[in-house]
């Protein structure tokens, strides 16, 4: 806890109001990014933001606030309006305040760091992406190329009027790159080094992304998928890699799995859920390979974390166990709400945001096959890499998915490129036709740091790791 952390805490015990509870959550954030676009530094981006999250109690009431002020006139002003809105909640209460969810336990997490972001001097940093650049415009066909990198560290602090304290303290690493090419009216892109993806940790886990060593690997294969022919539209075997495995466990799992949007929070803004209460311990959710965990405590994944932002201590949990629907993703309040049991997953996406049920750490666990017999278990089909474009609809169920890259598989061996790559189906029973699952050496961690939810809106990042896995008669089709 730094000093000043102290005197903000001291400022607020001062004003805060006689209630049944009161907890406050303090959280201080840094970003620094650094990108270099055709060549050219582009303006080094700095952005720090530092505020306090109040939730109050009394009388089977709840109510919050938020504010940036952290002097005590600022907390203060906070307190009361606060209090106003508990006036109202008392009147309006989904659940009684005795039911929600106090810190129990103290407790701190930080993540594991090998190789800190300042490790690296700036000058180092941009010769670096110059570097990769340079590597990225292998051809005159390159009409585009960019390279970035960026590091994220956040300070959280929770207390409460029980005498509980929790202190975490998380660094990221949002690395990658991508590549234009385009001849005529035919235009592609391929990306790499973490493109779109993330990870807790420092500058070491770049290695893991392939970042820089993938750079020439990406700039040849975006070259190569303006001359490749269309993907072919079948009725056909799919062949997803673990980046593309990411968007489609967050999509078609993640999302319709998410408790307050299944009792209908979400419903003005990003849809609801095919998935309704009464599915939980005996719905048929997928093949029985499909084995999906939460998980926070994989070191190097975006959302691993010893607590949740409402103070729950957080356990690896089997979601789905052989294909069956075990657990939502509901955090303690929702738990209350239903009487389900859930997972802590109550999380906030800073100090002006109040904690609802999100993603966290989502991963699909390894099975028994290697990538070749995964190639070979195909007749014909498509593998796909890295997603392109995605589209689902407001129940989280039917979607059309569109990849970077797509292979052609004929008897079991892997054929040259595919442009344009698309595959479509829906939720409810695409798990189903999970026919097989990589083991651990296709197993990959990846993240996004831009999940979307809530109203206000709330930016998150999520973890997502997986091995490559087939699916069978799948609607596949190109010329997107």
């Amino acid at each position: 806890m730094t000093q000043d952390w102290q005197a903000v805490i001291n400022a607020f015990k001062a004003v805060v109001p006689r209630v049944d509870f009161w907890s406050l959550r303090l959280v201080a954030e840094e970003t620094e990014t650094l990108c270099v676009r055709a060549g050219v530094v582009q303006p080094p981006g700095l952005a720090q933001s530092r505020g306090v999250h109040i939730s109050l109690m009394d009388r089977g009431g709840c109510a919050y606030a938020a504010t940036s002020e952290l002097t005590r006139e600022g907390l203060q002003a906070a307190c009361t309006r606060a209090l106003q809105w508990l006036e109202h909640s008392r009147r309006h209460a989904l659940i009684e305040s005795l039911q929600l969810p106090r810190p129990q336990r103290p407790g701190s997490y930080a993540s594991r760091v090998g190789v800190p972001w300042e490790a690296w001097s700036l000058a180092e940093k941009l010769e670096l992406l110059q570097d990769i650049n340079r590597t990225l415009q292998a051809d005159d066909c390159i009409v585009d190329r960019l390279a970035r990198l960026s590091r994220r560290e956040t300070e959280v602090l929770l207390l409460s009027s029980d005498d509980v304290t929790i202190e975490q303290t998380f660094q990221y690493i949002v690395p990658g790159y991508s590549a234009v090419a385009n001849r005529g009216t035919q235009t592609q892109m391929r990306s790499g080094g973490g493109w779109r993806s993330a990870r807790q940790g420092g500058l070491e886990q770049l290695a893991d992304f392939d970042f820089p060593d993938s750079a020439r690997q990406v700039a040849e294969e975006a070259i190569a998928l303006v001359d490749a022919p269309e993907c072919p539209a079948a009725t056909a075997d799919l062949l997803l890699t673990p980046s593309q495995m990411m968007l489609q466990i967050h999509e078609s799992i993640g999302h319709p799995l998410e408790l307050d949007r299944i009792l209908g929070d979400e419903r003005n803004y990003a849809g609801t859920s095919f998935v309704t209460p009464d599915m939980f311990g005996n719905y048929r959710y997928g093949s029985r390979l499909l084995n999906i965990s939460f998980d926070p405590g994989v070191t190097q994944e975006m959302a691993s974390y010893a607590f949740d932002d409402e103070g729950t201590p957080a356990e690896r949990t089997h979601l789905i166990r052989e294909g069956i629907l075990l657990r939502p993703l509901g955090g303690a309040t929702s738990q209350a709400r239903t009487g389900m049991p859930g997972v802590a997953n109550a999380r906030a996406c800073s100090w002006n945001r109040p904690a609802i049920d999100r993603m966290a750490n989502l991963n699909l666990e390894p099975g028994a096959s290697s990538f070749d017999e995964l190639v070979g278990s195909i007749e014909f089909g498509v593998l796909m890499d890295a997603n392109r474009s995605w589209s689902i609809d407001d129940s989280r169920n039917k979607f059309q998915f569109g990849c970077e890259l797509g292979r052609l598989i004929r008897d079991g061996e892997l054929g040259g490129l595919v442009r344009n790559p698309n595959y479509r189906g829906i939720s409810a029973t695409f798990w189903r036709s999970l026919a097989a699952v990589g083991d651990a050496r296709s197993f990959e961690v990846w993240g996004t740091p831009n999940c979307g939810k809530g109203e206000p809106n709330q930016m998150i990042h999520v973890g997502h790791a997986s091995p490559a896995c087939v699916f069978r008669n799948v609607e596949i089709f190109g010329g997107a």
